[in-house]
């Protein structure tokens, strides 16, 4: 098989390189939806407790006393940033797989044009 043309070789780079971003993409948001769950988990735990319960918290790999309010706030806190963080993950992975399926159509478009395209279908 003859050499692809210069510019169909680097659309395919492109393809590659957007692939990757996207499982890239993928494994951060799971990553986060993980982080999220646990931290859903947790203020679950949080409202079962009594007030006058002493909790704790992880500081720099040593446990902190800290106040069940203030623990609250701070999972709160975290939630919603996290949530935050998943939806922007999710516009970026959304836009990366349009860009995707461009790349895809215009090497599938070049190759056509080229001769160099097996049947699809």
């Amino acid at each position: 098989m003859e050499q692809l043309p210069p510019q169909i070789q680097e659309q395919a780079q492109q393809l590659q390189q957007v692939q990757q971003q996207v499982e890239s993409l993928a494994r951060q948001k799971q990553q986060l939806e993980i982080n999220s769950q646990e931290t859903e988990r947790a203020l679950e735990e949080i409202s079962d407790i009594d007030k006058d319960t002493p909790i704790y918290k992880s500081i720099g790999g040593i446990m902190v006393k800290t106040d069940l309010s203030d623990a609250e706030e701070e999972l709160k806190e975290r939630q919603e940033t996290l949530n935050l963080r998943i939806k922007q993950i999710e516009r970026q992975e959304e836009r990366s797989r349009k860009r995707l399926e461009k790349l895809r159509a215009k090497i599938q478009d070049a190759l056509q044009g080229q001769g160099l395209s097996g049947n699809a279908g």
